[in-house]
């Protein structure tokens, strides 16, 4: 393993945030820019030019389709304030995971691990580069459907490209996501100023009587607010890379604040955008809203719309893959997966093992083809866990006073959440069941199957096949595991 070189690197390479030299551990690599990048970056993605057409049809009127978008950032800011504590008292990466490990125990971390590690991060993180891949392919192919061959091979080269960046550099990831951030807000400027252009001229029509034929009902705002929350899906993502932060306690929650706060007024902007040119029943017509938006406006150069619309996916699935390799990475730490996956790279001091495991099972999803509504099902879970996860906030609140607490929201915010939470997991399997539900809460606990065979009890036969596994791709990999668990 040319432990001469690695020693030399350890005694040579100082780190960014100290003057203590560098180990073979995760190092704080990231700022308060790339933090805000991190966030914005994560959130801005498909999500808003795919979710104000299902956001308004079940809220069926501009004005509560407005005020939907709003609550959604609002919430999301209440939601990553209480991660930020949990950030601060529990300073590992890995999101969730470590919380609920400390909060609950191994079980119910596991439990997390398991269905964001083999179904909605991977899954998550393929629909997004084929979403790229759609877009990409939509130039070359004119007036007509894009191959789903091309579609598929392209989405994977981009999770192959991906993959690799993330896996040679934290810096090289960090700059890759500020400069498609950067591209991205450049397209949501675009259609943010040409929509206030056109509400100068008096295109106002549209919100006339914005709240007339507004629906009401409990499970049409929850389904509203599902696709919302979807959009601004990746506010908690900075908890993934908290050992990386330089100076946490100033630049999380800084990062949270300013990075959400920006994504919220982003989103609002632009819906009301979208309706100075189009009525609500011309966009729940279209099949792509901003290209639409673009070809009304920005003709003859609406081509813009789509390049920078695939600059924005492309961002989303960078940021996505650098923060849920890190969760990989903490499981495996813990020992709730394969040991090799707490290994850092020694020469390029990233989780590897964690990334390329993470590109493989995004690759395998892009395989079947369509999974959107396998997704749209297994998304509640997310909710279900990040209620799960700030009642572990109150529970650490009564039961470990002893944790410093550099940040402390007030109680009755982890409080509200946690109910906001119960209303989004429960209400829409009630106001339309579907067997999808279940089959998501089946698959969930049959994680603890897997747990008590491989990891509760660790059978001989199983630690007997896992050693020379690791062993070898310890060898061809150029990894080395982690000194010691951060404190």
């Amino acid at each position: 393993m040319e432990e001469p070189s690695l020693r030399r690197r350890r005694e040579d390479e100082k780190s960014i945030q100290s003057n203590e030299p560098k180990a073979t551990n995760l190092q704080k690599e990231v700022g308060l820019i790339s933090g805000i990048c991190i966030i914005v970056g994560t959130i801005i993605g498909s999500g808003i030019f795919i979710s104000p057409k299902s956001v308004l049809a079940n809220t069926e009127s501009v004005g509560p389709c407005l005020i939907i978008w709003a609550a959604c950032g609002i919430l999301a800011t209440l939601g990553a304030l209480c991660f930020a504590e949990l950030g601060t008292v529990i300073p590992k990466s890995g999101g969730e995971y470590p919380y609920l490990m400390e909060a609950f125990g191994p079980i119910p971390a596991f439990l997390f691990s398991w269905t964001s590690m083999v179904v909605i991060k991977p899954s998550s993180f393929a629909i997004i580069c084929l979403s790229f891949s759609e877009y990409v392919c939509a130039a070359f192919y004119l007036g007509c459907k894009p191959p789903q061959v091309v579609v598929k091979l392209l989405a994977a080269a981009a999770i192959l490209l991906i993959t690799t960046v993330n896996a040679l550099s934290v810096r090289l990831g960090s700059y890759v996501q500020n400069v498609f951030t950067a591209a991205k807000l450049v397209i949501v400027a675009i259609i943010v100023i040409s929509g206030l252009v056109f509400l100068a001229q008096g295109n106002t029509k549209n919100f006339q009587n914005s709240f007339e034929g507004a629906q009401t009902s409990v499970g049409a705002i929850s389904l509203a607010f599902y696709n919302g929350l979807w959009a601004y899906d990746g506010w908690n993502q900075l908890n993934y890379i908290t050992e990386e932060l330089r100076n946490p306690y100033r630049n999380l929650p800084m990062a949270i604040v300013i990075g959400i706060s920006l994504v919220t007024g982003c989103y609002i902007l632009m819906n009301v955008a979208y309706f100075t040119v189009m009525t609500p029943t011309e966009l729940l017509q279209s099949q792509a809203v901003a290209v639409t938006f673009g070809d009304r406006v920005l003709y003859p150069a609406s081509w813009v719309v789509p390049l920078f619309v695939a600059f924005s996916t492309i961002g989303a699935a960078n940021g996505t893959c650098f923060t849920a390799g890190r969760l990989i990475y903490v499981a495996g730490r813990e020992g709730h997966m394969l040991k090799v996956l707490s290994y850092i790279s020694v020469k390029r001091l990233t989780p590897a093992p964690a990334l390329i495991f993470y590109g493989i099972i995004a690759t395998i999803y892009i395989i079947p083809g369509d999974i959107n509504s396998l997704v749209n099902y297994f998304s509640f879970a997310s909710w279900m866990f990040y209620g799960m996860t700030v009642l572990g906030l109150i529970v650490m609140r009564f039961t470990r006073k002893d944790l410093e607490r550099p940040i402390k929201v007030p109680i009755v915010i982890p409080i509200f959440v946690v109910l906001i939470s119960v209303f989004l997991v429960l209400a829409p399997i009630i106001s339309k069941p579907a067997w999808e539900y279940l089959y998501c809460v089946l698959f969930i606990l049959s994680g603890l199957i897997f747990y008590f065979l491989f990891v509760h009890y660790k059978f001989g036969w199983a630690q007997r096949i896992s050693r020379p596994v690791t062993k070898h791709l310890q060898l061809l990999m150029e990894v080395v595991p982690p000194e010691k668990d951060p404190e």
